[in-house]
């Protein structure tokens, strides 16, 4: 598949089959995705992928941590308040997401149960959480953003669909736990990823793209 194709095909997946994608896929994929640029080529991913039992035990951890209903406690700053046209653009990808499910602006409880459903991976049966020193800041999350777009694609090259989760950053407790993960160590996101459920309402919410005159200027 070319890479033009990919990039029109490919969309953020929420549901998917529970079917696992074969382990010398994943080591391909992976070991490929290891030739992604980084700063001064610094390779800064500590990546950790959950698969199987050891995936649904997190998912439950997770599950419990989010259900105290508690403030959430990133590694990093997710505390951004989008304004203006970011506003919009986030307002309109919810939109598209939750009218492909039916769920109503003011049913709160649906929308609830839909936004746990992160923590649940999508019922995917491989999920990744993308991690990294703390004092890499910026630079950091800057190779890490490149190193998931690549993976993704490689993905999808092989027909297989992910989603890219912020959310998975917002409680790192239960995964630092899980993982034992050392202080300086901090978990940026995650991505769920699989086969797509093509008869899910959720996969069939479709969002726009800025016109190019908006994004580029050519000098």
């Amino acid at each position: 598949m070319a890479l033009s194709d990919i990039l029109n095909s490919r969309s953020s997946t929420r549901a998917f089959k529970k079917d696992p994608i074969d382990s010398e896929i994943l080591e391909e994929v992976f070991a490929l995705a290891q030739k992604s640029p980084s700063n001064c080529n610094v390779q800064p991913w500590q990546t950790y992928v959950f698969s199987g039992e050891k995936k649904d035990q997190l998912k439950n951890k997770l599950i419990a941590e989010v259900m105290k209903q508690q403030p959430p406690e990133p590694d990093f700053n997710w505390k951004v308040a989008y304004q203006g046209i970011h506003r919009e653009r986030q307002f309109g990808s919810a939109n598209a997401l939750y009218s492909s499910m039916g769920i109503e602006r003011d049913d709160k409880m649906k929308r609830n149960m839909a936004m746990l459903r992160n923590w649940a991976f999508f019922d995917a049966p491989h999920v990744a959480f993308f991690t990294m020193d703390k004092y890499l800041d910026i630079m950091g999350a800057v190779d890490i953003g490149i190193y998931a777009q690549t993976l993704t694609l490689l993905l999808k090259e092989r027909g297989i669909d992910s989603c890219m989760q912020g959310a998975l950053g917002q409680f790192p407790g239960p995964i630092r736990e899980f993982l034992n993960l050392p202080e300086e160590q901090g978990i940026l996101f995650g991505m769920s990823f699989g086969y797509a459920d093509d008869n899910a309402d959720a996969n069939k919410a479709r969002t726009d793209r800025a016109e190019l005159s908006d994004a580029v200027t050519f000098l």
